[in-house]
């Protein structure tokens, strides 16, 4: 059974690649579901005589099944398989085309679009005059912290710690700052 499979996976593979160069013809379509057919005939044939092996006692009490789940999973990897694909109403045979086609629409549809670069000196952003530069860089005093502090929500947690703004108030009283 799987010398016969194989070589007609053999001839399906040929009439592909000769597909992809470029000779085709109706006879050439014909062949190939022809073969196809019977392929997927010694398919259904050897599961059956899988299952029946599966059920034979003697095969079980051997331990002879590792060939047939190994077996189940190929002819899951073959059902799961495309065989032929219609891209913008063009039936798509070749494994090579539907590969490509496959990849070119997924890349199509998780491209990412550029965006344009924006800099800083674009006139987007102003520059700060030099007083307000220095004021950005000056220390806080101890009373603006304080009066920053009072202005939030005493329920608000500025921070992952779960710590709220009730408890640092209350810190902030006994250490007396």
């Amino acid at each position: 059974m799987d010398k016969k499979i194989l070589k007609f996976e053999e001839e399906i593979k040929k009439i592909d690649d000769m597909v992809g160069e470029g000779v085709y013809d109706g006879t050439v379509e014909a062949r190939r579901k022809a073969l196809v057919t019977c392929c997927e005939k010694w398919y259904v044939r050897k599961e059956l005589h899988w299952k029946q092996m599966l059920r034979s006692r003697h095969v079980r009490d051997i331990d002879k099944n590792t060939r047939y789940f190994h077996n189940i999973a190929s002819a899951r990897r073959r059902n799961n398989r495309v065989d032929a694909l219609v891209i913008n109403g063009r039936l798509i045979r070749n494994q090579a085309r539907i590969k490509i086609a496959i990849r070119d629409f997924y890349k199509d549809l998780y491209h990412q679009e550029e965006s344009p670069l924006v800099g800083f000196r674009d006139g987007l952003v102003e520059m700060i005059s030099e007083d307000d530069a220095l004021a950005l860089e000056m220390q806080q005093t101890t009373e603006e912290v304080r009066e920053a502090v009072w202005d939030c929500e005493s329920s608000k947690a500025p921070g992952s710690d779960g710590y709220n703004m009730n408890f640092i108030k209350k810190c902030w009283d006994e250490i007396g700052s």
